[in-house]
């Protein structure tokens, strides 16, 4: 299986993510914002692939996962968010990233984590 950066603001998102993902047999990193994302990364090693949310506070995911593909270029990369329209939307298709709407199910997890995962270089 594989590591896993998660990256949400809300708790028990977070926590419900990283509880469906260990189930599946995955390695995860989790973190409530950015920066403590970097330094989890920078403390654990790059990961395999990263699930974040959109709207964090500080910076946002779509910077994050610039930032994180500055150290690995084709990061596979997947937002789990309520916020898909106006720029928020065109920055984040610009990274080439899935997206999974919230509130998502865990087959939508699933599903998503796989077809990002087959799209990376």
């Amino acid at each position: 299986m594989a590591r896993l950066l998660v990256v949400d603001d809300e708790q028990d998102v977070r926590d419900l993510i990283v509880k469906r993902l260990r189930a599946d047999g995955h390695d995860v990193i989790s973190a409530e914002h950015g920066a403590a994302a970097l330094a989890a990364v920078a403390r654990h090693g790059m990961p395999e692939a990263a699930i974040l949310d959109v709207d964090l506070p500080g910076m946002d995911g779509i910077e994050l996962l610039r930032r994180l593909r500055r150290h690995r270029a084709d990061l596979p990369a997947m937002f789990l968010t309520v916020l898909w329209d106006g720029e928020v939307a065109v920055r984040a298709r610009a990274t080439g990233a899935l997206y999974v709407r919230k509130p998502f199910t865990a087959e939508d997890l699933r599903a998503g984590l796989e077809q990002a995962m087959r799209g990376a270089g």
